[in-house]
């Protein structure tokens, strides 16, 4: 088999508000002091609302965020809940590693100096607060140094405070999205990505200054630790495509080795990785992909794989993936770090995602 071609489209895509904002960050800094005193444990045990709600705090500031806006405004970055894109199809479920949503940045004269601090207060209550940093040091790199919102952009579908909505942020290396638990079947509000290339397009080895990297090199130590039997099985010659993160068809075999055949101890391990790939984003976000894994069966249902290519790397497999009957986290890491992240408790929900 001919080496792939790798493709990086990042490549080639490129009035006052009704909300106070000292009351939304107010209801910030609570969430984020609970999140913070959780025990790590606390996300493997079931709960009852573990998801967003339309009164979570990053919701809330959607909703005044949207009664700010103009007219104009409004017809610029505010779509119909099943508005259809011409080359995007779905546009409110749509993903790829680097794209923008709107033509409208926000840090642009389209947006009043009152909006572009909401949309900041979404994006923060959209995250782990402990990630606050490392995230604007990604967009810093990503973006030859510019500030956060600069090369950002956001679109609202639906109307926020009445029947479904979702905000979507985009930009290279992010797609998040606040949706209030609209769509109930889906974690994240739907597929996310996540990247960086912290030392170049071309990442040098062990990919340093990368935010995301420890997420590997956690999951590689467990690679390590298994017999040269398991290795051989969890050890793939070919990464697939990576926007490739759409659910299997039912009795279709997962790549790589069964966690089910793994020792306790690894499961253990494996775990932790877990609660390292969702820790970048908010408490209720986190829970509720939890939440969706185990509903589907847990870890013990998931593939854990590795891929022999693009290894920039002697001792760490840049590429590797977590797939289950609806969960897919594909971090490939080269030539620098893409993570494509499609997470629902049903495995009939649809995938939108583009490379």
């Amino acid at each position: 088999m001919e080496p792939k071609k790798i493709v990086c489209p990042d490549c080639d895509e490129a009035n006052d508000a009704s909300l106070d904002r000292r009351d939304f960050m107010r209801t910030l800094g609570t969430t984020a002091a609970a999140g913070a005193a959780a025990s790590p444990l606390l996300f493997a045990v079931p709960h009852a609302k573990a998801a967003p709600s339309p009164k979570s705090a990053a919701e809330t500031a959607v909703k005044g965020l949207y009664d700010s806006l103009t007219d104009e405004q409004k017809k610029a970055i505010c779509f119909d809940w099943d508005y259809q894109d011409k080359r995007r199809g779905l546009l409110r479920t749509f993903v790829s590693n680097n794209w923008q949503i709107t033509n409208k940045h926000i840090k642009s004269a389209f947006y009043t100096k009152k909006q572009q601090d909401i949309i900041h207060d979404i994006f923060k209550g959209i995250i782990n607060p402990d990630w606050y940093k490392k995230f604007l040091k990604q967009l810093s790199d990503d973006t030859g140094g510019r500030p956060w919102g600069a090369e950002q952009s956001i679109a609202i579908f639906g109307k926020p405070g009445d029947g479904k909505f979702e905000f979507v942020m985009t930009g290279r290396h992010m797609t998040i999205r606040a949706d209030g638990n609209t769509e109930s079947h889906v974690a994240f509000g739907g597929p996310i990505f996540y990247g960086h290339a912290a030392s170049g397009f071309t990442e040098k080895a062990n990919h340093p200054g990368n935010v995301f990297w420890p997420q590997a090199v956690m999951a590689n130590k467990i690679f390590k630790m298994l017999d040269e039997k398991q290795q051989n099985k969890a050890l793939l010659a070919m990464s697939p495509a990576e926007s490739a993160v759409g659910f299997h068809k039912k009795k279709m075999a997962f790549p790589g080795i069964p966690v089910a055949e793994l020792a306790e101890e690894h499961k253990k391990d494996l775990q932790k990785v877990l609660m390292a790939l969702v820790e970048p984003y908010r408490k209720e976000d986190r829970e509720e992909a939890l939440e969706c894994l185990k509903k589907q069966g847990g870890l013990d249902k998931c593939s854990l794989a590795f891929y022999k290519d693009n290894k920039l790397s002697e001792e760490d497999y840049d590429n590797w993936r977590l797939e289950g009957p609806a969960f897919v986290w594909y971090f490939r890491g080269y030539p620098h770090v893409h993570v494509w992240v499609n997470v629902a408790d049903d495995p009939s929900v649809k995938l939108n995602a583009r490379g």
